[in-house]
């Protein structure tokens, strides 16, 4: 989904929701097109893990994190603040 002209991926894993930038910080492919398990996506493109909470990952060939977003939950919206990033 694009928020405000941004990409963002939004993921529910684990019972929690997180937000985070939809482009690959190695392969610049929509990580919303890989898979979710245990609080992590991966590229489907070379395989790389991220962390959904802090966008960082855990494996090669991706050094450089994502950034990541801050998610409410208000009744069945999900509300992401771009210009504010989880830690």
């Amino acid at each position: 989904m694009e928020v405000d002209d941004n990409p963002v991926a939004i993921v529910r894993s684990e019972g929690q929701v997180y937000a985070l930038r939809d482009v690959c910080s190695h392969a610049e492919v929509n990580l919303s097109e890989g898979e979710v398990e245990d609080g992590t996506i991966e590229c489907w493109l070379h395989g790389s893990c991220f962390d959904l909470r802090t966008g960082k990952p855990i494996n090669p060939p991706a050094t450089q994190a994502v950034p990541t977003y801050v998610v409410k939950i208000d009744g069945d919206d999900v509300l992401v603040a771009l210009n504010t990033k989880n830690s």
